[in-house]
């Protein structure tokens, strides 16, 4: 981000909606050190490139002079937002959610600047802990049934048939509470926070106070390029990811879904993000491999980012070449007869799959070479030896240890 840069543009860069554009003008015209609300539940113990979505645009406010007020749901985390759920999450418990919220607080350091002077994190516990049950009463007493009923994710859930908890619904309430506690002049969500956000508009009118800006940021797709990055779907890049196992993943982001990354994920600038996806400027796979060098270096190191697409050219450019770290398996001995092997074994002692079932279908995938030869029959029991390289895929190698 440059120093010339709009203000404006900066900020509404990526952006799904704002809540309201004419509202955001003014406040940046008036000059007041705005408050930013981000919220997040510590529902799992890492943060993946879909989160950073919303904590680059909560670094943008604070480049620009404006303190982000990051809030731990410690409390919310116990219930879970049903947001895009299909069914009732499951509770955490409140260790589970400690230990979850220590992890956040350590990779959101990776985006925001962590300082006192520009960062304020709070739990909301500390609110929502003292609420006694008339004041729970109180809060429900602000929404109807029928506009919570709206939200799309509940709605479904009717026209499927499917159970809503009433626990489910003062979730967005207590959400909306939180910008109450901490007077918010700006909420940051993905677009599956539309509803929530909102409620925080309408709970600090009720409050007398100024009701916060909403801006509402895309939903990041994942590497599989259909649905939205998800752990539990395995189309994720953690921000923890070890730099070759980040470039790996990245290189198989779809080409369509590269204007989207470059958008929401670097500062590259607009017309750049044109040239580099634009296949008769660029060629996609160098585009693909800037990406990857690009957001290895914010989350490592530029040097990490040169090692790993030193590393991904080299066993994946077409020579033939294997990575320098391949872990060691060792063969049961009851299980090599002769110096051969049946592949079911072999992919399951690989550490590839975990029934024969899964091991048959790999196969049947052409999914795994034994010293680059593609293994054809799940049953027919191959040769081998120790040195010897099994891989599965393009990014898992072992080497085997033959008693």
């Amino acid at each position: 981000m440059t120093d010339t840069a709009d203000p404006l543009e900066i900020l509404l860069r990526g952006c799904d909606s704002v809540y309201t554009k004419e509202e955001l003008q003014q406040r940046l015209a008036s000059k007041k050190r705005m408050r930013v609300k981000l919220g997040m539940d510590p529902t799992a113990p890492d943060l993946t490139l879909g989160h950073t979505v919303v904590l680059r645009k909560l670094r943008h406010f604070q480049d620009l002079g404006h303190k982000a007020v990051l809030i731990i749901g410690d409390y919310t985390a116990m219930i879970g937002d049903p947001t895009g759920r299909s069914k009732t999450r499951p509770i955490l418990t409140a260790d589970e959610v400690t230990a979850n919220a220590n992890t956040y607080l350590e990779q959101a350091g990776k985006v925001l600047d962590m300082s006192e002077e520009k960062l304020e994190v709070r739990r909301n516990s500390e609110w929502l802990t003292p609420m006694t049950f008339a004041d729970v009463i109180a809060l429900m007493s602000q929404m109807t049934v029928a506009r919570m009923l709206e939200r799309d994710t509940f709605a479904k859930r009717r026209e499927e048939g499917k159970e809503i908890y009433l626990h489910e619904l003062l979730y967005p309430l207590m959400q909306a509470r939180d910008s109450v506690a901490i007077e918010s002049d700006v909420e940051l969500g993905g677009t599956d926070q539309t509803f929530n956000n909102l409620c925080g508009r309408d709970l600090q009118r009720n409050a007398g106070q100024p009701p916060q800006l909403v801006m509402v940021m895309p939903i990041l797709v994942g590497i599989d390029g259909t649905e939205k990055m998800s752990k539990s779907l395995g189309n994720y890049v953690a921000i923890t990811d070890e730099p070759a196992e980040m470039f790996g993943k990245i290189m198989r982001v779809p080409d369509g879904a590269m204007p989207n990354y470059f958008e929401l994920l670097t500062e590259v600038p607009a017309e750049r993000i044109a040239e580099l996806t634009d296949a008769a400027k660029s060629n996609p796979r160098d585009s693909k491999e800037f990406l990857a060098r690009t957001i290895i270096t914010q989350y490592h190191s530029a040097e990490a980012a040169e090692a790993a697409a030193a590393e991904f050219r080299r066993v994946h450019g077409g020579g033939g070449g294997l990575p320098d770290d391949i872990p060691e398996v060792a063969l049961p001995a009851d299980q090599v007869e002769g110096g051969t092997m049946v592949p079911v074994d072999l992919i399951r002692c690989c550490g590839f799959a975990k029934t024969n079932s899964e091991a048959r279908r790999l196969v049947a995938e052409r999914g795994v070479r034994l010293n680059s030869a593609v293994i054809e029959d799940a049953l027919a029991p191959v040769a081998v030896k120790s040195g010897d390289v099994c891989q599965r895929g393009k990014r898992k190698f072992v080497r085997l240890v033959v008693p």
